[in-house]
C-alpha cells in the first residue's frame, strides 16, 4: 500500500509535559505493571497450595479462582476507558489502587471460598484500572516515538512474572507458611506505587493536551511501518476486518499464555517429566518472554509491528504444539523458548498496530475493546481440563490451540493497513 504522507507541524517550544516528568511516569507505570503481574497471576499459583492445605479447600474450588481473576480482567476492560474519559487518569489510578488493595486484603483475611472469589475478582478489576490499558494510554500520549517506551513498559511487566513466584519463596523463608503476610505486603507495595503515580499525574484535561502536543510535534512520517494519518472513531475502527484480526491475535496469545501457565506442569508430569523440570521450563518460558520484549524495546520504532506479530504467532503456535508432545529436554526447550517469544511479543505488537492503524485519539476505547478478549481466553485452562477428563491427556487441548493460532497467523499475514474511510478525518 502506498505510504500516506503527513506533514509534521513544528514542535511547541514549551511542551505540555517536561521530559523528566514523562520519563518518571513511564518508570512508575512500568513498576506498577511489574507489581500487578508479580502479585496476581504469577504469584497466585505458588501461594495456592498453602492456602488449599490450611483452609482445606479442594482444587476445583481453588483453581476456579484463576478463572475468576482472568475473566474479571477481561470483562472489566471498558472500565478504565470510562473512568479516564469521565474523571481523568488520576481517578483511574486511585480507583485501581483502592480496588486492588481491597482484593489483597480479602486474600489475606480469607477463610471461606467466597471471600477468595471476591478477592480475586477485586484484584482483576484493580489490575485493569491501574495497569495495561491505563499505562498504554498514558505512554502513548507522552511519547510520539512509542516503540521504545512501550517496549520498556511491557518488558518491566514481564519481569514481574519471573519475580512473583520468588517473592513468595522469600516471604516463606522469613515467615514460614506466611501467605497471609505475603498478601498484606502486596497491598502495601501497590498502595505506595499507585500513590506515586497519582501524585505525578495531572488533572482531567492534562493528558489530552500532552497527547495533542506530541501528535503535533511528531517528526515521524506517518506512512512508515503501516502508520496512517487518521484518527479513527471507535465505530469506524470496529467495522474494519483489521480490528477483528488484531482482536483474534490478542485472544490467541492470552489463551496460550494462560493455558501454558495453568496446565503445562500437570501435562508434563503426566508424561513422565519430573515436577522440578516442568517448573524449570515454566521459568525459562517467563525469562524468554522478558528477553523477547527487551529485544523489541531495543529495536524501538525501527521494526514493523506487523512482522513482530507474525513472528510472535508463529512462535506461539510452534511452542504450544511442541508442548503437546514434549517429554524430553530438546522438545521441552522448543516449547519454553518458542512460547516465551510468542507471548512476549504478541501483546506489544498488537498494541503498536492499533496505534499505527487507528491513531491515538480514540485508542483508549479501541484498546479497551481488544482487551475484552481476556474474558473468553480465561477459560483456556478450563477447556484443557475438560479435554483432559474426556481423553485422558492435555495434549489435544494444546494441539487445538496451535491450529487456532495458525489460522489467525494466516489472517495476519494477509492483513494490510486499513484504507481511509469516509467520515474519518485526516490528521492535520
Amino acid at each position: 500500500m502506498p505510504a500516506l504522507a503527513a506533514t509534521a507541524a513544528p514542535r511547541a517550544e514549551t511542551p505540555t509535559v517536561p521530559r523528566w516528568r514523562a520519563i518518571a511516569l513511564l518508570i512508575l507505570f512500568s513498576l506498577v505493571n511489574f507489581q500487578v503481574n508479580a502479585s496476581t497471576f504469577n504469584a497466585l499459583g505458588v501461594v495456592l497450595p498453602d492456602m488449599v492445605r490450611d483452609l482445606r479447600w479442594n482444587w476445583t474450588e481453588a483453581g476456579f479462582g484463576y478463572t475468576v481473576l482472568g475473566a474479571t480482567v477481561g470483562l472489566s476492560s471498558l472500565a478504565p476507558a470510562w473512568v479516564i474519559r469521565r474523571f481523568g487518569v488520576r481517578a483511574s489510578v486511585v480507583a485501581g489502587v483502592a480496588t486492588m488493595a481491597a482484593g489483597f486484603l480479602c486474600l489475606a483475611c480469607v477463610h471461606g471460598i467466597w471471600l477468595f472469589f471476591l478477592g480475586t475478582a477485586l484484584c482483576g478489576l484493580g489490575f485493569q484500572l491501574i495497569a495495561l490499558i491505563t499505562g498504554v494510554h498514558v505512554i502513548a500520549a507522552l511519547f510520539h516515538r512509542r516503540g521504545l517506551p512501550l517496549g520498556f513498559y511491557f518488558t518491566i511487566g514481564a519481569l514481574g512474572g519471573i519475580v512473583g513466584p520468588w517473592s513468595v519463596w522469600a516471604v516463606n523463608q522469613i515467615w514460614p507458611d506466611g501467605w497471609r503476610l505475603f498478601w498484606l505486603l502486596q497491598m502495601g507495595v501497590i498502595v505506595l506505587l499507585g500513590a506515586a503515580c497519582a501524585a505525578l499525574c495531572g488533572g482531567r484535561e492534562w493528558l489530552n493536551r500532552a497527547g495533542a502536543d506530541d501528535d503535533a510535534g511528531s517528526s515521524i512520517s506517518l506512512g512508515e511501518l503501516g502508520r496512517v494519518n487518521r484518527d479513527w472513531t471507535v465505530a469506524d475502527a470496529t467495522r474494519t476486518p483489521q480490528f477483528y484480526i488484531l482482536l483474534a491475535a490478542y485472544f490467541a496469545q492470552l489463551l496460550i499464555g494462560g493455558s501454558v501457565a495453568g496446565l503445562s506442569v500437570g501435562h508434563l508430569t503426566q508424561r513422565g517429566v519430573t515436577a522440578t523440570a516442568a517448573l524449570a521450563m515454566l521459568s525459562i518460558e517467563a525469562m524468554t518472554q522478558t528477553a523477547a520484549r527487551t529485544a523489541a524495546t531495543a529495536l524501538g520504532d525501527r521494526l514493523d509491528p506487523k512482522l513482530m506479530l507474525i513472528g510472535a504467532l508463529a512462535a506461539a503456535g510452534v511452542g504450544v504444539a511442541a508442548l503437546s508432545v514434549a517429554s524430553d529436554y530438546p522438545v521441552m526447550l522448543v516449547y519454553a523458548i518458542a512460547s516465551g517469544i510468542g507471548f512476549g511479543l504478541a501483546g506489544l505488537a498488537v498494541t503498536l498496530l492499533l496505534l499505527n492503524y487507528f491513531g491515538r485519539q480514540h485508542n483508549l476505547e479501541i484498546f479497551a475493546r481488544i482487551c475484552l478478549a481476556g474474558a473468553p481466553a480465561a477459560f483456556g485452562s478450563t477447556i484443557g481440563g475438560r479435554l483432559r477428563d474426556a481423553t485422558g491427556a492435555f495434549g489435544p487441548a494444546f494441539q487445538l490451540y496451535a491450529v487456532l493460532t495458525g489460522v489467525i497467523l494466516i489472517a495476519v499475514i494477509f492483513m494490510r493497513a486499513p484504507s481511509p474511510s469516509e467520515g474519518v478525518p485526516e490528521r492535520t
